[in-house]
C-alpha cells in the first residue's frame, strides 16, 4: 500500500493558497463598497505605457546556427521571484489584475461598478476571435463592430496575423469605438512585448517567429514549469527539419464549433486537415500565432532549455515526459496510456 505524506513545500504552498483567498476576499470586499479603486488603478497603469524598464529580452536560441546556448541570464527570469520586465516569470505579477478577473465574473460587480465600465480579462492562450467574443459579450457589440476590433488590431501591427493581445485585465467601456478597444491593447502590447524586443533580438528571432513558438507553448505546456523545455523540443525539430506534429495547430485550424468551443477535442482524422496550420502534414512553424501569449511564454520561446529530447506528452496526472527517440516515446505512452500514439 501506497502512503503519501505532505512536503513542507507543499504546506508552504498551501498557506500561499489560503493567504491569497483571504487578500482576494478583502479585496473583493473594498471593491464592492469603492469599485473605483480598482478601476481607477488600472486606468493607470493603463495610461502610463511608457513608465516601465527598457531591458532587452535575452536570447539563448540561435536559429540560423540551429544551437541553443546555456544563458545564466535567462535562467534569472524564470529563478527569480520578480523581475525588471512587466511580468515576474511563472508568477502573479498584478493582484489587483488577479483579483479583477475573480470579481469580474460576478452580477454583483456589475451593479456596484460604473454602469458603462467593465473589466475584461484576457487570458494567455486565447485567440484573438475569443477575446473578440468577450468584449461583445462585456460591451453588447454585434458582429460588425467585432469584426472592426479584429480589423483594428491587424492594422495596429501589420504582418502580424495574431499574438499581438497580451493577456491581462483591462476597464473598457460602452463609449469606446472597436478601434478605441484595439487601440487600448495595443498600447499593452508595445508595453510587454515590443519595448523589450531589441533589434539585435530581432534580428536573432523575428518578432512574429517568437510569438508563434510563445502560443504554440501556451497552448502545449501545463505551465511556465515546463514551457522552456517543450520550447527545447520545438527547436530541436526545426532544427533538424521535423514536422513538429502539435495538436493545437490542428485544433487552431478546426476553428469553432457548433457549441462555441474554439479548441475542439483532436481526433486521428484531423491529422490531414488541408490546413496551412496542420504541422503534421507542413514542416516548420504555422504561418502566424496561433494564441495570445504571455512574457513567460515569449521567453520561454527565446530561452529554451538545451535538451536532446524531440517527443513529449503528459500523462493523466499532467506529468511531463519527454524522450529522444519515438520508439521511447511509444514505450512511455504504452505505460501511461497502454498504447502508442
Amino acid at each position: 500500500m501506497a502512503y503519501t505524506t505532505q512536503t513542507s513545500s507543499e504546506t508552504s504552498w498551501h498557506g500561499y493558497l489560503k493567504g491569497a483567498a483571504l487578500l482576494a476576499g478583502l479585496f473583493v470586499l473594498v471593491f464592492f463598497i469603492f469599485p473605483e479603486v480598482v478601476t481607477f488603478t488600472l486606468k493607470q497603469q493603463q495610461a502610463s505605457p511608457l513608465a516601465v524598464s527598457t531591458t532587452s529580452f535575452p536570447v539563448s536560441v540561435d536559429p540560423a546556427n540551429k544551437s541553443i546556448i546555456d544563458n545564466p541570464k535567462a535562467d534569472e527570469f524564470f529563478t527569480a521571484q520578480t523581475s525588471s520586465l512587466p511580468a515576474s516569470v511563472g508568477a502573479v505579477s498584478n493582484v489587483l489584475e488577479w483579483v479583477a478577473s475573480l470579481i469580474n465574473s460576478t452580477s454583483l460587480y456589475q451593479s456596484l461598478a460604473a454602469a458603462n465600465e467593465h473589466l475584461i480579462t484576457i487570458q494567455p492562450g486565447y485567440r484573438k476571435e475569443q477575446v473578440a467574443a468577450s468584449l461583445a459579450y462585456a460591451l453588447n457589440w454585434n458582429s460588425t463592430k467585432q469584426q472592426e476590433f479584429l480589423t483594428a488590431v491587424a492594422n495596429n501591427n501589420p504582418g502580424i496575423t495574431d499574438g499581438t493581445l497580451t493577456p491581462g485585465t483591462y476597464v473598457v467601456d460602452t463609449n469606446m469605438t472597436p478601434a478605441n478597444v484595439a487601440a487600448l491593447m495595443n498600447v499593452a502590447f508595445d508595453k510587454n512585448i515590443l519595448s523589450h524586443y531589441s533589434e539585435t533580438t530581432a534580428q536573432q528571432v523575428p518578432l512574429n517567429q517568437a510569438l508563434t513558438v510563445a502560443s504554440l507553448l501556451e497552448r502545449e505546456a501545463s505551465g511556465p514549469s515546463d514551457m522552456r523545455i517543450i520550447s527545447g523540443i520545438i527547436w530541436n525539430r526545426l532544427f533538424k527539419n521535423m514536422n513538429l506534429q502539435i495538436d493545437a495547430t490542428l485544433q487552431y485550424a478546426k476553428g469553432q464549433n457548433s457549441s462555441g468551443n474554439w479548441w475542439q477535442r483532436v481526433v486521428p482524422k484531423d491529422k490531414y486537415i488541408s490546413s496551412a496550420y496542420n504541422t503534421y502534414a507542413h514542416p516548420g512553424l504555422p504561418p502566424s500565432a496561433i494564441a495570445n501569449s504571455s512574457v513567460a511564454s515569449v521567453l520561454a520561446a527565446l530561452n529554451p532549455v538545451k535538451t536532446s529530447c524531440l517527443y513529449y506528452f503528459h500523462d493523466s496526472h499532467s506529468v511531463f515526459h519527454c524522450s529522444d527517440t519515438y520508439e521511447e516515446h511509444v514505450a512511455l505512452l504504452k505505460k501511461y496510456y497502454g498504447q502508442g500514439k
